[in-house]
């Protein structure tokens, strides 16, 4: 039930994705021939005024028809996406990458109303409540992995066989003390929902240059929560944060594709996303809510790649357009696109296949 629920989340997003071009184009009257919900084959549909809104039997999201988008229909019809100003198509087509934007921030917002995971060090509007040092993440096959140690556990202690680290527990004198008894045996008391467990770990060299390490980072982790006015202003920080360090992200995976050295253990596909999701769904709201909102802000800066296929390569395609003040060959654009699906679906199948060998690995 978990993945359902999830599954129906992704497709309001890109729904939220296409109604942002519907909603464009509708306000500059370019005909909308289609609103569809899902992809064909068609299951129900209803026309209202010249748009047609249909419900199609395939759950992957949903499509908009707009009158126009191909080169060779709407020629001579003032109502044609392509005799609309350059500047209106670009608007046309950035609307659903800003409406996925718009969503991550509601959500995030939303998140910070009902109470947001949120590191110790913030800095922003209100207080962090509830501080406990949280590990983060856990190295594969390091000594904290193999003694049992996940992510999400909370420290509640750490000792050795003749010392104690005492109150207050903190990520920074945690780690120092593991760093000053490296070649002794740590005990780590930890705490996992209402459960506690304790770890024999001995710290082990290369996971880190010229250190041994137990393998985990820890972070202080507390709860933000604050009133709606303050809850959008911070969700919008976070939202600007994340979209940053997405893009950054996206940019350094590109560039080590082309260059053949890309880490595919950094990058999630549809399966590895579902499968996310539907933990995030059993962890909670909140968890549920940030996921979303970081697949949303994904979904936005992917569509704003320029690739053909994407909105992205569109927009390159009417700037390239503005600046030659000529339309680009139609069978040009056309090759170019399905060169462009091609490439998105190649690397669909190849991240695919990593998310399978992590799940079955």
């Amino acid at each position: 039930m978990s993945i359902l629920i999830f599954i129906g989340l992704l497709v309001l997003l890109i729904l939220v994705h296409e109604l942002g071009h519907f909603s464009v184009a509708k306000f500059f009257n370019i005909r909308v021939d289609e609103f569809g919900i899902f992809f064909p084959p068609k299951l129900a549909s209803v026309k209202r005024g010249e748009t047609t809104y249909s419900l199609n039997w395939l759950p992957f999201g949903g499509f908009v028809k707009i009158f126009g988008e191909n080169a060779d229909e709407g020629k001579n019809d003032r109502r044609s996406f392509i005799n609309k100003p350059r500047s209106v198509q670009a608007l046309v087509l950035v609307a659903g990458i800003v409406m996925n934007l718009l969503i991550a921030w509601l959500m995030l917002s939303l998140g910070y109303m009902a109470g947001l995971p949120t590191p110790a060090a913030h800095t922003g509007f209100g207080e962090v409540q509830g501080v406990e040092t949280l590990i983060i993440t856990v190295l594969p096959n390091s000594p904290a992995a193999q003694s049992g140690v996940v992510a999400e556990d909370v420290i509640a202690g750490v000792a050795t066989g003749k010392e104690v680290l005492e109150a207050p527990i903190t990520a920074e004198r945690v780690q120092v003390f593991i760093n000053e008894h490296e070649d002794e045996s740590i005990l780590l008391t930890a705490t996992r929902g209402e459960e506690e467990k304790m770890f024999v770990i001995r710290p082990a060299a290369g996971f880190v240059e010229d250190q041994k390490v137990i393998g985990v980072s820890m972070d202080d982790v507390g709860v933000l929560q604050l009133p709606p006015h303050t809850a959008l202003l911070q969700g919008g920080i976070l939202t600007y944060r994340l979209t940053t360090a997405t893009a950054v992200g996206l940019t350094t995976f590109f560039a080590n594709l082309v260059q053949g050295a890309a880490n595919f253990s950094d990058v999630a596909g549809p399966i590895g996303i579902v499968n996310l999701g539907g933990s995030a769904v059993e962890e909670g709201f909140i968890a549920a809510l940030l996921l979303t909102a970081i697949i949303s802000i994904n979904l936005a800066l992917i569509n704003l790649l320029p690739i053909p296929g994407l909105d992205g390569g569109r927009l390159l395609i009417v700037g390239i357009e503005s600046v030659f003040r000529r339309s680009v060959s139609p069978r040009l654009t056309l090759g170019l696109t399905a060169l462009g699906f091609a490439f998105l679906i190649g690397l669909m199948i190849l991240v695919s296949y990593h998310d399978i060998t992590r799940l079955i690995g």
